[in-house]
């Protein structure tokens, strides 16, 4: 498959799930808020996993190896295929399993996937040239302080008593931020260096 077709399919199954999580929170309200933000959070990583893949693409300054862009996206969807079901199964089992240890093991299902997740990253990062790498450290750079703006903004907020954001959705959605944040920079970063 060419980088440009995976490229495409990647943002036509992202803008699939954003429609879903869309028409869910629309038309079925009773449908547990968990689900709607599996379907943001899958349709989010998705786009960043997309844009990333596709930015330098066949621009000439920095373009990965075909073998290489390949690998990260078969790496990448095969861990985020497994956390989003590792997700599910834990969301669900949570509320049968009882005691902290048990219950501390189960939350911690999808873990082990966005570990794979950022090896891929790691791995992609270390087979590209010199430039395309910068073009990745900056786009890394740009996602890591603006989440981080968000999150210290949200927090002021929060402390302020104008917000009330539970800790454990604030946390949990640092991660896909950042992954779409470095997405979109890294299209935005890559284009200065054509």
């Amino acid at each position: 498959m060419r980088p440009s077709s995976s490229r495409s399919l990647l943002l036509a199954l992202a803008t699939c799930l954003l429609a879903c999580a869309l028409g869910t929170w629309r038309w079925l309200p009773q449908v547990p808020g968990w689900l709607l933000g599996l379907q943001f959070l899958a349709a989010g990583v998705l786009a960043g996993v997309a844009l990333s893949s596709g930015a330098g693409a066949g621009t000439g300054c920095g373009a990965a190896p075909r073998a290489l862009q390949r690998r990260y996206t078969r790496e990448m969807l095969v861990a985020l295929g497994a956390y989003a079901a590792l997700l599910v199964v834990s969301l669900l089992w949570l509320r049968h399993v009882q005691g902290p240890l048990p219950r501390a093991l189960v939350a911690l299902l999808p873990v082990p996937p966005i570990a794979l997740v950022l090896r891929a990253m790691v791995r992609y990062v270390r087979g590209v040239d010199e430039l395309q790498q910068r073009i990745e450290l900056e786009a890394v750079c740009i996602a890591a302080a603006g989440v981080s703006l968000a999150y210290m903004t949200g927090g002021f907020l929060q402390a302020a008593g104008v917000v009330a954001v539970p800790a454990s959705a604030a946390m949990l959605w640092v991660f896909p931020l950042v992954c779409g944040g470095y997405g979109l920079a890294k299209a935005v970063v890559a284009r200065r260096y054509r």
